[in-house]
């Protein structure tokens, strides 16, 4: 079994009164706020100290739903598809 560094996790600044930034809401979004949402939480993943940390684990766990690392699901799955595919 892989074990996976999550030591990172307590630092991160998307913990707490931000999280829901991170991820959508469970109700329909409309397409503008769902923009405006994804540009807050990324303008957070750019200060936070372990942004790199986050976007590894991420990738790592190939994980399909929020704002992790700076990048949205579909910026990720496109660092994840090989090139020709």
């Amino acid at each position: 079994m892989l074990s996976i560094d999550r030591s990172w996790q307590p630092i991160a600044l998307c913990r707490g009164s931000h999280s829901h930034l991170f991820f959508p809401p469970s109700s329909s979004e409309r397409k503008d706020e769902r923009e405006r949402r994804e540009m807050r939480a990324k303008s957070i993943c750019q200060i936070c100290p372990v942004n790199s940390e986050c976007l590894e684990y991420a990738l790592t766990i190939r994980e399909p739903y929020g704002i992790w690392g700076g990048l949205t699901e579909t910026e990720r799955r496109g660092m994840l598809t090989p090139v020709g595919v």
